[in-house]
């Protein structure tokens, strides 16, 4: 299992980042092109949406694995344990539910797509290669909530909910790890305190 949450981590990462940096590559090639040289780049449009489309629905899906999603957990801090450890496996079985639904159905719809040999505008490549995204990035997310769901299905009850962030500041600050908390910030703001 460590092999395969570490092969789709590093494709999500991967994707997510070359996705992003030649989608603004592209982009910006073409407003130089559009405002330097007075031409324009058809088909720059229609890559770049693509780029970042593929991107998100990676990043989205690593995003999972990050725990980086965000969460409203006012109702887990204010029930018992139990039930917080029971809200939270129920939350995630609906997650893994609907994103393995969107799996399959985009599944299915890649092949509804290939039947009609339907063709993308600009780039003339056939658009079920564009919509590969949707059931690969949507199994790979199924993945990374079923990883969570047994991980929270093994932790007992009082170690479930997680503080908020701000609590876990705090907590750090005054076990002396002020350091590496420090670096963590940092990195999490890339910089910018």
């Amino acid at each position: 299992m460590t092999i395969i949450s570490k092969i789709i981590g590093f494709v999500n990462q991967s994707i997510a980042a070359f996705g992003i940096s030649a989608g603004v590559a592209v982009a910006f090639v073409n407003v130089i092109v559009r405002y330097v040289f007075d031409d324009s780049l058809t088909w720059a449009s229609e890559l770049t949406i693509y780029l970042f489309l593929w991107s998100t629905f990676f990043g989205a899906a690593y995003c999972f694995k990050q725990d980086a999603h965000i969460s409203i957990n006012i109702i887990l801090e204010k029930v018992k344990p139990k039930t917080a450890k029971f809200l939270l496996i129920l939350s995630h079985t609906i997650t893994v539910v609907f994103l393995g639904a969107v799996a399959y159905y985009g599944y299915e719809y890649l092949f509804l797509v290939h039947n009609l040999d339907e063709i993308s505008v600009e780039l003339d490549i056939p658009m079920w290669i564009i919509y590969l995204v949707i059931p690969i990035s949507f199994s790979f997310a199924t993945y990374r909530v079923l990883e969570k769901l047994y991980e929270i299905s093994k932790t007992p009850a009082d170690k479930v909910v997680q503080h908020s962030e701000a609590q876990m500041i705090i907590e750090q600050m005054t076990e002396g790890e002020n350091e590496k908390l420090l670096k963590e910030i940092e990195r999490k703001t890339a910089g910018m305190l």
